[in-house]
C-alpha cells in the first residue's frame, strides 16, 4: 500500500494573519441559553429555571461557560482549518480554553477575533501523515471585554486514509443495543449527578473543603443518537438560518475538501438562495455527524458527535461542580475519539492539588477522562478552577 500524502504547504501563507470575522445579527436571548444547555445535557437550573436563577449571586439567568463557541461559524475551528490541504478531511482534535471573568447573559453579543497559530505534521496509525492545526478565537463581548479564548486544534488527513481505514469492514456499523433494564438503570446513574447540582444549590463549594487526591463525582449521559447530535447542532447559533453576517472567504473546496463533503456549508450567497443547502445538517462537512454513510466516508463507522460538544461537556461538567461561586479559568482537553451513536459517555475526574496563585485566588487542579461504556477513552483533559475561600 503506497504511503498517503498530504500538502501542507499553503498553510504557511496564513499562519499569524487574522481572518474576516462572522458577525451575530441578534443579540443572545434567554431560549438561545435554554436551547444550548438542553442540547448539551446540562441540567443546571442557573441556565434554564428563571426563578432559580433570579435567587442566585447573578440575579438573573447567565449562559454556560460553554457557551460563547455557540456563535463562531466553525464552532471554533475556522483558525485551526484554514489553508488549502488537498484532497483532506478533517476531525476536530481538542482545544485550550482561558476564561477571563465576564459572564454572558441575554442581550450580549459575542464577537470572535481568530488568529491561525501553527501545525505539525505527525504520522498517526489511523491516517499515516496527519497535520494536527491550531488556531485562536478570542471572543469578546459588546463591552469588548474579553470572555475567553480557545486555543482549537484540528486534525487533517488525507481523503485516501479515511477511505482506507472503513474499506473492506463493517466492524462498528451498528448501534450497541440496551436493555430496557440496562437502560432504566442508566437513568438512575445519570441523575446522581444531577441530584449533586440540586443539593449544591445557591451555595459555594469552599476551597478550604476540597482536599487533593479526591475523586469527582460521575457525570453520565446518553445512549448518544442520530437525534441528539442533531439537536446538538442546532443549538449552536450560527446554524440557524440569517443568524449570522456570513464570511465571504469560506470555500470548502479551497480548503482541500473533496467531492460530496465540498459543499457550500455557511455560504452567504447560497443561504439567500437555499439555506438547507448552508447549514450543515444536510449538504457539506458536517453531515458526516448525522449521516452514516458520510460518516464512512471519512473513516468513522456511524454516526458521529462534535469536537465542540465534547469541550463544552468537560466544561459544564467542571464549571457544575463548582457551584455558581466557582469558575473554571483554564483547561486543555485531548479529543482521541467522537462519540457515536448508540453509545452513553462517562466522565470522571481527580483532584489533583489546590494552592493559591500569583493573583491570590484559590486555586485547584483536576482531571477528566471521557469513555464509552467499553472504557473506550473518548477524551481527557486538565484544568484549573478558582472556588470560594470561606471567610474569616
Amino acid at each position: 500500500m503506497t504511503t498517503p500524502k498530504l500538502d501542507c504547504s499553503d498553510l504557511d501563507n496564513y499562519m499569524g494573519k487574522p481572518m474576516q470575522p462572522a458577525r451575530m445579527i441578534d443579540p443572545f436571548a434567554n431560549n438561545d441559553i435554554r436551547r444550548w444547555v438542553q442540547a448539551m445535557h446540562y441540567p443546571n437550573r442557573l441556565h434554564y429555571d428563571a426563578m432559580f436563577a433570579m435567587q442566585s449571586r447573578h440575579g438573573g439567568l447567565i449562559a454556560p461557560q460553554s457557551f460563547p463557541v455557540t456563535m463562531d461559524d466553525g464552532h471554533g475551528s475556522a483558525p485551526s482549518c484554514i489553508g488549502l490541504i488537498p484532497n483532506s478531511h478533517m476531525l476536530f482534535g481538542g482545544d485550550e480554553w482561558w476564561f477571563y471573568g465576564p459572564v454572558v447573559r441575554a442581550g450580549d453579543r459575542i464577537w470572535n477575533e481568530r488568529v491561525p497559530f501553527d501545525y505539525a505534521i505527525k504520522e498517526t496509525k489511523f491516517a499515516g501523515p496527519t497535520c494536527f492545526q491550531r488556531g485562536d478565537n478570542f471572543y469578546y463581548n459588546q463591552h469588548g471585554d474579553l470572555v475567553a479564548k480557545q486555543r482549537s486544534t484540528s486534525i487533517r488527513y488525507s481523503q485516501e486514509a479515511g477511505e482506507a481505514s472503513q474499506s473492506g469492514t463493517t466492524e462498528g456499523y451498528d448501534d450497541p443495543v440496551w436493555t430496557d433494564d440496562e437502560l432504566e438503570a442508566l437513568e438512575a446513574r445519570k441523575y446522581t449527578w444531577i441530584k449533586m447540582l440540586h443539593d449544591l444549590g445557591h451555595s459555594p463549594r469552599y476551597w478550604d473543603d476540597v482536599e487533593a487526591g479526591t475523586a469527582l463525582p460521575e457525570r453520565v449521559f446518553g445512549p448518544h443518537s442520530i437525534v441528539s447530535f442533531t439537536t446538538e447542532w442546532r443549538s449552536y447559533t450560527f446554524t440557524q438560518w440569517g443568524s449570522m453576517h456570513r464570511r465571504t472567504d469560506l470555500d470548502m473546496a479551497m480548503l482541500g475538501f473533496v467531492g460530496p463533503m465540498a459543499g457550500p456549508e455557511q455560504d452567504p450567497t447560497e443561504e439567500a438562495n437555499n439555506p438547507e443547502n448552508t447549514d450543515g445538517a444536510y449538504i457539506g462537512p458536517s453531515r458526516g455527524h448525522l449521516f452514516p454513510r458520510w460518516a464512512r466516508y471519512i473513516g468513522m463507522p456511524r454516526g458521529y458527535g462534535y469536537g465542540a460538544s465534547m469541550g463544552a461537556w468537560i466544561t459544564d461538567y467542571l464549571a457544575g461542580w463548582a457551584s455558581e461561586w466557582g469558575m473554571v479559568r483554564h483547561s486543555v482537553a485531548n479529543y482521541r475519539s467522537p462519540a457515536l451513536t448508540g453509545d452513553i459517555t462517562i466522565m470522571t475526574g481527580n483532584i489533583l492539588d489546590k494552592y493559591v496563585d500569583a493573583d491570590g485566588r484559590h486555586m485547584i487542579a483536576v482531571d477528566c477522562r471521557m469513555e464509552n461504556q467499553l472504557g473506550g477513552v473518548l477524551a481527557t483533559a486538565k484544568a484549573e478552577i478558582e472556588l470560594m475561600k470561606k471567610p474569616g
